[in-house]
């Protein structure tokens, strides 16, 4: 990669990075449930793109078989959570 894709693909990183944090500080302050279950969701989104991230940068193409996985699995995660907070589970 060229210097300037290398630069950029660190800034989206430390984007991702910085994301990750505003989601996990309002998972520790939300007020309600459902504020935390949103800022769950949006640090999983935001560690498959790390894993994505990460993939990229090894050169790893079995690494993005890891991040279908944990999307899938964080997909049914956020269903179940959402059924028990309307109080169909």
């Amino acid at each position: 990669m060229s210097n300037i894709a290398m630069m950029i693909f660190h800034l989206a990183f430390y984007f991702v990075l910085a994301a990750l944090a505003m989601a996990f500080v309002r998972f520790m302050k939300g007020p309600t449930s459902a504020d935390r279950v949103v800022a769950l969701d949006a640090m999983t989104i935001s560690g498959i793109s790390i894993i994505v991230f990460i993939a990229l940068g090894a050169g790893r193409i079995i690494y993005l078989d890891v991040a279908i996985v944990y999307a899938l699995l964080s997909f049914l995660g956020v269903i179940a959570v959402a059924r028990y907070l309307e109080g169909g589970l």
